[in-house]
């Protein structure tokens, strides 16, 4: 009964560590594919194969359902993943939908025509990848009419989080939210289009004002799997053990997942 959550790094455990939160009985898998992050730089081709790799080897180790908790992969692979690659009986989804569902207060189901929402002007931080894919303007844009998204490519904001050097990740997002500003000075919403961006939620919120709402995804991403297991239990897939897995050092990533998340986490070699 294993949900697979994957990541480049280790961005995806502020999602495992909110899902964990509310499926305390559901095993989770965790793969972080630490050798090859981060992502944001990487071309779509380049993320697609990364991937797949990913999810094949959480399929094996028992998920049906596997969380790309990766908004680059999201951006740049998820599609064509489920076009192209993922079994009849597998699930892969990513974590952008969410987030829209919240920001257009409809559910995903809803398939009816685009019409206006209250939030007008959105700021959308996020890796590079993400940003030049343009995936979530082209997701919102099947939802709401009339909102205008400003997006800013936050690079080296992830590097500086996994390398636990908060103070230069403080720095490097109050810069880009100053040139997010420049660009769209008043907007209404922020979108955190990155998993290792909770981390720096308070930062963001302080840079762009209290009067912005800022959304964050670890916490939509989790309600969200709750709704979507109740209606699709089948999707639990036949693992019985949680596991974190990783392509990088096992010994290096535990010690800095066990920081990021403040307990004890034990990687194996994927």
């Amino acid at each position: 009964m294993a949900v697979g959550i994957f990541d480049s790094g280790l961005g995806g455990l502020t999602v495992l560590d909110a899902v964990a939160k509310r499926l305390p009985d559901v095993p989770l898998v965790y793969f972080g594919d630490n050798a090859n992050a981060p992502y944001g730089v990487r071309d779509a081709d380049d993320i697609y194969d990364l991937t797949t790799k990913a999810c094949a080897r959480m399929f094996e180790a028992g998920c049906d359902l596997v969380i790309l908790a990766c908004n680059t992969a999201s951006a740049a692979a998820l599609r064509r993943m489920q076009e192209n690659w993922v079994p009849t009986d597998k699930r892969v989804l990513g974590v952008f939908v969410p987030l829209i569902e919240a920001l257009t207060e409809r559910q995903w189901g809803d398939n009816s025509p685009p019409r206006e929402v209250a939030v007008k002007h959105v700021a959308l931080f996020a890796t590079p990848a993400t940003v030049a894919s343009r995936a979530f303007q082209r997701e919102l844009a099947f939802r709401a009419i009339g909102v205008d998204v400003e997006a800013q490519a936050c690079g080296g904001v992830v590097d500086a989080i996994e390398e636990g050097d908060m103070i230069l990740a403080e720095a490097l997002v109050r810069s880009h939210v100053d040139a997010l500003k420049r660009k769209m000075p008043k907007p209404e919403a922020a979108i955190l289009g990155c998993t290792h961006y909770p981390l720096m939620d308070e930062v963001f919120q302080d840079a762009l004002g209290a009067d912005v709402a800022v959304y964050s995804q670890a916490n939509l991403v989790a309600a969200s799997l709750e709704d979507y297991l109740k209606r699709r239990p089948e999707m639990i897939g036949p693992g019985t053990e949680s596991m974190f897995l990783t392509t990088g050092d096992p010994m290096k990533v535990s010690n800095r997942a066990t920081q990021f998340l403040r307990r004890k986490i034990t990687f194996a070699a994927a």
